[in-house]
C-alpha cells in the first residue's frame, strides 16, 4: 500500500465513529496494538523533542525502506505515534521526505488535541520526515 493509501483507509476508519470520544477509544486502541519498542531504543537520543510525554522513535533502514518503531508513556500518544508508524514504515526516505500527510487534518485531529498534543504530534511527523531526509542523502 502507498502512504496515500494508508492515509485514505485511516480516515475510512475514522468515518466509522460519530463523535470524538469513540475516536479517543480508537487511538487508544491503536497504541495497544503498537508492537513495544525494545528498551535498547529507549534511550535519551531516540526521544522526539516538543513532546510533553515522553516519545521515543527509532528507524532504520531496510534495504530501500525505512523502518520505523515508537513508544510513548502517555497512552493517547502512544496511538498517535502509532498512526505515523503505520502511514509511513516500510516506504523509501524519498517518499517519506516529500510526502503530504493529509489524514491528521481530515480526521479533525488538530481541532481535537489540546495544544501541546497537537505541538507534540507535529514534532513527530517532523522527526520522522527528517529522518526520511538523512537517509534519503545517505542513499543519494
Amino acid at each position: 500500500m502507498t502512504i496515500n493509501e494508508k492515509q485514505d483507509e485511516l480516515i475510512e476508519d475514522f468515518a466509522l465513529f460519530d463523535d470524538w470520544e469513540n475516536k479517543y477509544e480508537y487511538i487508544i486502541d491503536m497504541g495497544k496494538q503498537l508492537a513495544p519498542l525494545p528498551e535498547a531504543y529507549k534511550t535519551e537520543e531516540n526521544i522526539i523533542k516538543g513532546c510533553q510525554s515522553r516519545v521515543w522513535l527509532h528507524a532504520e533502514t531496510d534495504g530501500e525502506n525505512v523502518k520505523f518503531e515508537a513508544d510513548s508513556d502517555a497512552i493517547i500518544v502512544k496511538g498517535l505515534v502509532s498512526m505515523l508508524v503505520k502511514v509511513l514504515s516500510g516506504h523509501t526516505a524519498e517518499e517519506i521526505a516529500q510526502t503530504n500527510l493529509y489524514f491528521m487534518e481530515k480526521i479533525g485531529l488538530h481541532q481535537h488535541l489540546a495544544q501541546t498534543r497537537s505541538n507534540g504530534l507535529a514534532s513527530m511527523v517532523k522527526q520522522m520526515k527528517t529522518y526520511g531526509l538523512a537517509y534519503q542523502s545517505l542513499n543519494g
